[in-house]
């Protein structure tokens, strides 16, 4: 029997957030393939770091992982886009200067899930619905940075991709504007059965779905 495993943040542990509806380890369960199980280790409110101690409880049937995780250390840094700069070029050096803490921390996190030797999906970070339209704006602008390195870590690594800005792309798919509601769940399962089926993940190919 296969047996994946979620690992990371809030993106995956969102049943605090769908009012009775299914979470997402629910809807992965019910879309899973016959003699697939699912188990949930990712945690509400996790950044990177945090995932090295989910990696220690791994079952020891684990044979499939997905990781989702950084919203919550690009929202730590989210006071960034409030910061005056005196030129556009120095804006995107402050930017930058995130983006190179957040890929030593990211890429460090992803060399341990390789050394586990079990295929890996690995999700980009979706687009807060902020209700300030000039927010959502700016966030996505900024986001933009981090997903290329994700989609870089990932293709380095020869790891399948799951881009949930395709995924989680309309309003409704959110609970609130940062955590995915019962609907956006929905579509992820889905998303995330297609790539079970499809993807070769002894080739080492890193694809972007959908």
């Amino acid at each position: 029997m296969s047996h994946l495993v979620l690992l990371g943040d809030s993106t995956l542990d969102n049943g605090a957030y769908v009012r009775g509806g299914p979470a997402v380890i629910d809807q992965v369960r019910t879309h899973l393939p016959e003699g697939w199980r699912a188990t949930l280790l990712a945690v509400d409110g996790s950044r990177i770091d945090g995932v090295h101690r989910q990696l220690q409880r791994l079952p020891d049937d684990a044979s499939h992982l997905v990781l989702s995780v950084g919203g919550n250390d690009l929202l730590a840094e989210a006071g960034v886009l409030g910061e005056p700069a005196s030129t556009v070029g120095r804006a995107v050096l402050m930017l930058a200067d995130i983006r190179d803490r957040f890929g030593a921390a990211y890429f460090a996190l992803l060399k341990e899930f390789v050394a586990t030797g079990l295929p890996t999906l690995v999700c980009t970070v979706y687009e807060p619905r902020f209700p300030d339209e000039a927010l959502r704006r700016s966030t996505a602008a900024a986001l933009s940075l981090f997903d290329d390195l994700i989609v870089r870590a990932a293709q380095g690594a020869g790891l399948p991709v799951l881009e949930l800005r395709a995924v989680c792309s309309d309003d409704a798919d959110f609970a609130n504007p940062i955590e995915p509601s019962s609907a956006g769940g929905d579509k992820f399962a889905r998303a995330l059965r297609t790539v079970i089926r499809h993807h070769d993940f002894s080739a080492g190919r890193a694809t972007v779905y959908p």
